[in-house]
């Protein structure tokens, strides 16, 4: 079996899973309860903040946890806008963001919110030049997201910083899911960023965990409340388990960074030139300015769906772009954002990487890809 959907999800750290299960069963007093149970569930709470806060350059104060990388994009659109209606009701997302993001943003303005989507170029990145063009003066949110889930363009973060940096009343918000361990840190967490979301799945820590940095003094309106937990902000009993195996998996992903950038670029380029030496293949993912471990093409008159289970009989595991809408049966929003044609956006399937896969599962994916690409000639 070969698995290359590492951006849908990851598998687990084995040392993640163990401190899961460790804590499940030793540490499980309410962090809220005020006997030694309760506190000794606090200091681990704040054991695993204190260390995702640090490998991220930031302050304890400023990591809130939640359930993932959804309810983070949910709570900081939502709760900002609302925050922030004294000073406006605009808001700008790019074109190109999870459905997270872009739904909220739909929904906040079904709510009397006025919403624009700053327009990528044919590569997939952010035009700062037509982003600084819808910026008002109630201009109150702007939501970029670090690194495109469905083609892997490294969004231009550091100049959109540049762009607000004398626009102090714009909160900054960075959807940072698919960025963190497989980019540097400094390249989407600015100090200009006011807000970002991340999920565990998404390095090796377990589903049903995420977090969202607020920078210090940056106001948000909660989108869960009851009992006041994390700082009043994100009510419920905290997921003590899974967020002591996040800090566990966050820790071992940055360690492992620099190797996994180098590996998972190696292997990308050498699937990329393969793959543009067949005349009906259409690559839309590249190496400069692009993450390293995301590779999307799609092969000309072939839906994506119909490679996807091609592959699937060889037990090698790629996705149609987006997991989250590949079900819908909808082509890459990413790609029609781009101006790619409808029908060639459907043919679109994407590879995504991680440390664990090896020279000898691309040799395998390539040699499997040229009996798919020959028997898929009949229907092109």
């Amino acid at each position: 079996m070969i698995y290359l959907d590492n951006s849908a999800t990851t598998k687990p750290y084995p040392e993640a899973l163990a401190t899961y299960t460790e804590v499940a069963s030793k540490i499980w007093g309410n962090p809220s309860s005020l006997h030694s149970l309760g506190s000794q569930a606090t200091r681990l709470l704040e054991a695993s903040r204190r260390q995702i806060a640090e490998l991220l350059g930031k302050s304890s104060s400023e990591i809130f946890f939640t359930s993932g990388g959804t309810e983070g994009d949910n709570w900081v659109l939502k709760g900002v806008a609302f925050e922030k209606i004294p000073f406006g009701k605009h808001i700008i997302v790019s074109n190109i963001e999870h459905p997270a993001v872009k739904e909220s943003a739909l929904w906040l303005q079904s709510q009397g919110f006025e919403v624009d989507f700053a327009p990528v170029d044919k590569a997939g990145f952010v035009e700062v030049d037509k982003l600084a063009e819808l910026i008002r003066p109630d201009t109150t949110l702007i939501s970029i997201m670090a690194v495109n889930n469905e083609i892997g363009s490294i969004q231009p973060i550091q100049k959109i910083s540049e762009l607000l940096a004398d626009k102090p009343t714009i909160s900054f918000h960075v959807d940072a899911v698919q960025a963190v361990t497989k980019i540097p840190t400094g390249a989407y967490l600015t100090d200009r960023v006011d807000f970002a979301t991340f999920s565990s799945h998404k390095f090796h820590g377990l589903r049903g965990v995420g977090f969202v940095y607020i920078k210090s003094g940056k106001k948000i309106i909660p989108l869960l409340t009851g009992g006041g937990q994390e700082s009043d902000k994100r009510s419920t009993t905290e997921n003590l388990a899974g967020i002591a195996a996040t800090a566990k998996a966050l820790r071992l992903s940055m360690e492992k960074q620099e190797v996994f950038a180098q590996r998972t670029a190696q292997m990308k380029k050498i699937l990329l030139e393969e793959l543009q030496k067949y005349p009906d293949v259409v690559v839309f993912s590249d190496m400069e300015n692009f993450a390293p471990h995301i590779l999307t093409f799609g092969i000309k008159g072939v839906r994506g769906e119909v490679v996807v289970h091609a592959f699937e009989d060889y037990e090698i595991y790629i996705s149609t772009t987006s997991a989250c809408s590949s079900k819908a049966g909808k082509p890459a929003g990413t790609l029609i954002a781009m101006g790619v044609e409808k029908s060639l956006a459907q043919t679109a399937v994407r590879i995504s990487l991680d440390a664990d896969n090896d020279m000898s599962q691309m040799e395998q994916f390539l040699t499997t890809f040229k009996i798919i690409y020959e028997k898929t000639r009949k229907v092109r």
